[in-house]
């Protein structure tokens, strides 16, 4: 089933609204090649969502505000994934609270799907339980703390000097939601590293995997602070009334991380489009 709450439905995918980047930013010089920017452009961003009232929060915002249309979908419940990115900008799957070792149908069947946009050289992004799906398919290892720890609340995280070149300025604490991380697989670069659970953000090609949650809402944060309750009682998780206050404090510089990085996740295939749309002039 699609999902019908506020953000709007039309067909196949989210209304979305806002202005397109610029296709000569690109290298689109002709008619011709603008014509099929713009096609590019209006693909749809397949968004994965695991449960039947979850929402893609600031990074929906975020797309629908860059010009992209969402078409989300949720195999858990039956929906298809597509066999192909052909007709999609970019997917992303976000979290939940099952497991990537978990051996329900459709968590083997979304492990497998990475393979697609791998395959299709689309951009690809994991967030928390998709990230470690990501490192699953990878061939790395979903665990969890020998201590028993978790992380709920705003920790530290450290970017990488891959990590610095991706993005100039990270956020001193990110928001986190989850009891299990996973390794580096073997091939993927290190663009972030935290205390509790070492790895908490990577890149195999054109693959992002996010351990931390940069799409949370203040409205999600606190439905999770009470679906989610027991959590905030395993060790290393932050005391509910820090989560609000530490929101004060580090919102600010995580907003200003995901626009540059969701523009330089997606301008990577925009650059990629322009490469090709040039050769097929020449």
């Amino acid at each position: 089933m699609r999902c019908s709450c506020a953000w709007g439905i039309s067909g196949r995918g989210w209304i979305a609204a806002g202005n397109k980047p610029d296709a000569a930013a690109i290298g689109c010089g002709d008619e011709g090649n603008l014509k099929s920017f713009n096609r590019f452009m209006h693909y749809p961003v397949l968004i994965v969502l695991h449960q039947e009232h979850s929402t893609p929060g600031r990074i929906g915002h975020a797309l629908q505000q860059l010009g992209y249309t969402l078409d989300v979908r949720r195999p858990r419940f039956g929906e298809p994934l597509p066999g192909t990115m052909a007709e999609h900008s970019a997917a992303i799957i976000f979290g939940g609270p099952m497991s990537a070792n978990d051996g329900d149908d459709f968590i083997r069947r979304e492990i497998e799907w990475i393979g697609v946009p791998l395959r299709d050289n689309k951009p690809f992004l994991g967030i928390c339980l998709g990230a470690q799906i990501c490192a699953k398919f990878l061939g790395g290892k979903v665990f969890r703390h020998p201590s028993g720890h978790a992380e709920a609340g705003y920790y530290p995280v450290r970017p990488t000097r891959a990590g610095l070149a991706l993005v100039e300025t990270w956020p001193e604490c990110v928001y986190q939601w989850h009891r299990e991380g996973f390794d580096l697989p073997y091939g993927a670069e290190l663009l972030a590293e935290g205390d509790i659970f070492e790895v908490q953000a990577i890149r195999f090609e054109s693959a992002f995997a996010l351990q931390f949650h940069p799409e949370v809402t203040y409205a999600m944060m606190h439905r999770w602070m009470v679906r989610g309750h027991d959590r905030l009682e395993m060790p290393g998780a932050r005391p509910r009334h820090t989560h609000v206050a530490d929101r004060a404090v580090y919102d600010f510089s995580a907003r200003a991380w995901l626009k540059v990085f969701l523009e330089r996740w997606l301008g990577s295939a925009m650059q990629s489009v322009g490469r090709s749309l040039m050769a097929a002039a020449d």
